[in-house]
């Protein structure tokens, strides 16, 4: 089991950026798929993007596209999502986890989350 730690979240105006981090600890990393999902208050846990073990390939909610873009930096055993040009409807509390690639369901157990908040 990877444990992770997110970071990275804030508060910031429509239209800014923000570049989340989510540390794993564990040799084990580099051989998983990661994902991150997002919650908004009041509603479910929702997917974002997700990267293969080796970045090789990626995956985006169509709301997200062409916003944000997910990287791994896999001897830091890190994976990060940078987010551009924020709406207010990204507001949510942002979770990483180990992610089942093939069906971009999420394995594992959830950290703690980071929290975003983008003001109109």
């Amino acid at each position: 089991q990877v444990q992770l730690v997110e970071s990275g979240g804030g508060l910031v105006q429509a239209g800014g950026s923000l570049r989340l981090s989510c540390a794993g600890a564990g040799r084990t990393f580099s051989r998983y798929s990661m994902g991150w999902f997002r919650q908004a208050t009041g509603k479910e846990r929702t997917f974002v993007a997700g990267i293969g073990w080796n970045g090789g390939s990626t995956y985006y909610a169509d709301s997200v596209k062409g916003r944000f873009t997910i990287s791994r930096d896999n001897p830091k055993s890190t994976v990060y999502l940078q987010m551009n040009n924020l709406k207010p409807e990204d507001t949510a509390v942002y979770y990483c986890t180990v992610l089942e690639e093939a069906t971009i369901r999420p394995l594992g157990s959830w950290a703690q989350g980071t929290q975003v908040t983008v003001s109109s």
